[in-house]
């Protein structure tokens, strides 16, 4: 019998490197190994005849939208009707499709309608259930719980600090994120003016592509400026990322929005404390369970002063650091693997399906593959 066959739509896709683009392949890798044939389109270089075009020629089981405003708009043309009336859509939705953009008149309608033909809508952290009650109140029986994990995809080397040429002294932060105005990578930078002030052994290494070209321009003048301290390089490729975590000493994410950030669940598995905007998407990352030790520490995005004062902390103690860093860690490796998403992702393909079960899935020791 022929694999299940699965499509994965995503604003972004390898090798684009994005947080879209990452979950997209861990899934994809994960649910191979599994024994489902699963494609992932980059939505972005598509338009509504081209993703027809793909669908037809690869005639999935079932479509997998993960964000509903930018991936999932596409299937409101016209041109995908068809498409919609016979295929199964499970959707995935952002961190920004429930804390953006539906709170803005053209996108709550763009989401609002692409949930509501959904026949599964999955989310990976409490806080996006609760999102989820305000935006689609009548569809939270067909809302579905998928354990979020993280995989190494690779052991290459990577030495930001000598690569960057900074000192074996220096506390270095590392911002890994695309560059746009949602990821506050500019108003992380010009906070760090000040700590550097105070600090001359603090420096921030951004790694993203450019995906606001305003934002970007105005934020690579601004590094440009503030060389001393700062350096924005290309984004790292994913085999390396486990090593770029190892050669810095404090993983910062000053995002305005976030479902449920890889970058804050990576650094924690690589035993680095954390720095975070205290917004919903971070602060499961960062505070863990109840009864949990934290394992970075949270600032007000609003509040330069606060994020000042939490860098300042944490590059005044070592000790600090590797509190939070081993706390991190632990907790890392009590986490769902890749295995536990996948079947958790598998059950809920089935529900959209009705309940029907796949023959071509399959119980492996490992189910990553390439």
């Amino acid at each position: 019998m022929k694999p299940f066959r699965l499509l994965i739509l995503t604003p972004s896709a390898l090798p684009t490197v994005t947080g879209n683009a990452m979950t997209a392949e861990r899934w994809r890798r994960s649910l191979v190994g599994m024994g489902l044939d699963v494609r992932v389109l980059n939505t972005e270089a598509l338009d509504a005849v081209g993703l027809k075009r793909e669908i037809d020629r690869f005639k999935p089981d079932l479509l997998h939208v993960h964000n509903a405003y930018r991936a999932g708009g596409l299937l409101l043309h016209p041109a995908l009707a068809d498409c919609r009336g016979r295929l199964p859509i499970v959707v995935s939705p952002s961190g920004t499709d429930m804390n953006i953009e539906s709170k803005a008149d053209v996108g709550k309608e763009r989401v609002g309608r692409v949930l509501s033909r959904a026949e599964a809508i999955i989310v990976q952290s409490e806080e996006g259930r609760e999102r989820l009650q305000e935006i689609v109140p009548g569809r939270m029986g067909r809302v579905y719980f998928v354990p979020k994990s993280f995989v190494w995809l690779g052991e290459e080397a990577s030495d930001l600090r000598a690569s960057c040429g900074f000192s074996p002294g220096d506390v270095m932060f590392f911002v890994p994120a695309g560059i746009r105005p949602v990821k506050g990578n500019l108003e992380c930078l010009l906070g760090f003016e000040r700590i550097h002030a105070l600090r001359a052994q603090a420096k921030v290494i951004f790694a993203g592509t450019p995906l606001d070209e305003a934002y970007a321009e105005r934020f690579y003048r601004e590094a440009e400026r503030l060389r001393v301290f700062a350096r924005w390089i290309p984004p790292i490729h994913p085999a390396a990322m486990r090593a770029a975590y190892g050669s810095v000493d404090v993983i910062l994410n000053g995002s305005t929005s976030e479902g449920l950030s890889n970058v804050l669940i990576e650094g924690r598995a690589a035993g680095k404390p954390l720095l975070a905007s205290d917004i919903p998407g971070n602060r499961w990352p960062i505070l863990g369970d109840p009864g949990d030790p934290p394992m970075g520490l949270l600032f007000d995005p609003s509040d330069r002063a606060d994020f000042i004062e939490k860098a300042l902390r944490l590059i005044d103690s070592a000790t600090l650091r590797q509190e939070l860093g081993e706390a991190g860690a632990a907790y890392a490796r009590r986490m769902p693997g890749p295995c536990d998403e996948a079947r958790a992702l598998i059950a809920v393909y089935q529900a959209a399906m009705g309940g029907s079960s796949f023959a071509a899935v399959k119980e492996v020791p490992e189910c990553l593959s390439a």
